[in-house]
């Protein structure tokens, strides 16, 4: 099998590609720009295009297929190249479906929790030696690639995003994978520049609900209202609601409990012990006794930028999240607040994404940040501009964050000598964002914090 993908740089595109190749597939590809740990990771596979740019040249009737990323413009070379030449042109997750259509599908959908549940699944059904194909949206530890495909394993875990699928095909991307069992995880609002009111954004979660067959699982969380809506326009028995699962902290370790006993845990936080049922609902559906998942999950460390801790000392620890929608924000706070009630607590977010530059979305994080300590927020005016956004200022974000003291800075400079002027002695910092604070690299910063106690 021969297959061009255009667009190859992606976080999830050079999984695929790398995925293909290790499958024995004829793999080339061509991308206009090419970041770390995309051109790294394809280099070392012999995947990294010759050069850049675009290149009708590369397109041939000798090709299978094409794979578009969604960085791709319709009028991209070589896709009209391709159309001229009646090339099978596939999305990523049409091409995803095409590998395991064979297969038992877990798609779990929602605005929070995908990445977690789907990896917390894909850690226990490894554990228990049941074979499985993936494809989740983060770096996980002993995982070299983020998407696994194979001709044998009977089952395919899915972590399913709700944005577009690629320039010639505006459908959410979960619309795609027709999941044998679904999850909806949550119902918060994002992806304002795609789907403009939130009316329309809970549609695209009762399409994906709908798709389920009845001989399938839908696994839904009752506590959020917007889900127990949608679960209303599913018309079979097979319906699993969940909660947060029971448990307890104990000198700083939280700790399941079960009718087996209590099993301490290396990850943290309401949501993530909401999260956690989810998986383990999954994971039944497929044949792993409750038992068996509870003694697998103790051992998951989480995956990454998903409260991962990067630095600490006996009094200070540093950790980073992905955190960026509101409902995130204040999950992951309230989360380090539960754990360290004692501690001070400074929290960092990055306005990053195109939704929390938008000046109407900005209300939305209504008292996010209120378990906080000391909250700082960051965003670069550049970004709104190359996002073509109008300006927002500060007062505007104090406005819609109504955090008293909230602090705020636009230059990476001084927001990195502002925290590490704050006394790490008994603190947790906590750096949230889908970006890098314009620059910083957060590793080496979280260990320069710990080194000022």
């Amino acid at each position: 099998m021969k297959v061009h993908f255009i667009a190859i740089g992606g976080s999830a595109m050079h999984n695929l590609a790398i995925a293909l190749h290790k499958k024995g597939y004829n793999v080339s590809g061509s991308d206009d720009e090419i970041f770390e740990p995309a051109k790294g990771r394809l280099q070392q596979y012999g995947l990294l295009p010759d050069s850049i740019g675009w290149d009708p040249a590369r397109i041939d009737d000798s090709l299978d297929a094409i794979i578009l990323g969604m960085h791709a413009r319709v009028d991209n070379p070589e896709l009209l190249k391709a159309k001229s030449l009646n090339i099978k042109i596939y999305s990523y997750p049409e091409y995803l479906y095409e590998q395991s259509k064979q297969k038992t599908r877990i798609v779990v959908g929602g605005s929070h929790g995908k990445t977690t549940i789907t990896a917390m699944i894909i850690h226990v059904l490894q554990r228990e030696g049941k074979a499985c194909d993936y494809m989740v949206g983060a770096q996980l530890e002993g995982f070299e690639v983020m998407v696994k495909l194979s001709e044998d394993a009977p089952i395919m875990v899915i972590e399913g995003d709700e944005y577009l699928t690629s320039p010639i095909d505006l459908r959410p991307k979960f619309h795609l994978y027709q999941p044998t069992i679904g999850i909806i995880s949550g119902i918060a609002w994002d992806h304002i520049n795609v789907f403009p009111t939130f009316e329309n954004y809970v549609k695209q979660f009762e399409i994906f609900a709908s798709m389920i067959p009845e001989n399938g699982r839908f696994i839904y969380c009752s506590d959020d209202a917007e889900v127990v809506q949608v679960s209303k326009h599913v018309h079979f028995e097979n319906q699993f609601p969940y909660s947060v699962h029971p448990y307890h902290i104990e000198e700083g370790i939280t700790y399941l409990e079960t009718p087996y006993g209590d099993y301490p845990l290396q990850i943290f936080g309401k949501h993530n012990l909401t999260n956690l049922n989810a998986a383990r609902l999954a994971c039944e559906a497929v044949g792993v006794s409750n038992q068996d998942f509870y003694e697998a999950i103790s051992s998951f460390k989480g995956a990454s930028k998903r409260l991962e801790l990067i630095a600490k000392s006996k009094d200070c620890a540093v950790y980073k999240d992905f955190a960026h929608s509101p409902s995130k924000l204040k999950a992951t706070i309230n989360a380090v607040r539960e754990q360290f009630p004692q501690r001070r607590l400074v929290a960092c977010m990055e306005l990053h994404t195109f939704s929390s530059l938008t000046e109407n979305f900005l209300l939305q994080y209504n008292h996010a940040m209120e378990e906080a300590d000391t909250a700082l927020i960051f965003f670069d005016p550049h970004a709104v501009s190359h996002k073509k956004l109008p300006p927002i200022t500060a007062e505007m974000i104090r406005d819609a964050f109504q955090k008293e003291g909230l602090l705020i800075f636009h230059d990476s400079a001084s927001l990195q000598q502002e925290l590490l002027s704050i006394n790490p002695h008994n603190s947790v910092f906590l750096l949230m964002s889908s970006g890098n604070f314009g620059g910083i690299q957060v590793d080496e910063f979280g260990s320069k914090i710990v080194a000022a106690e």
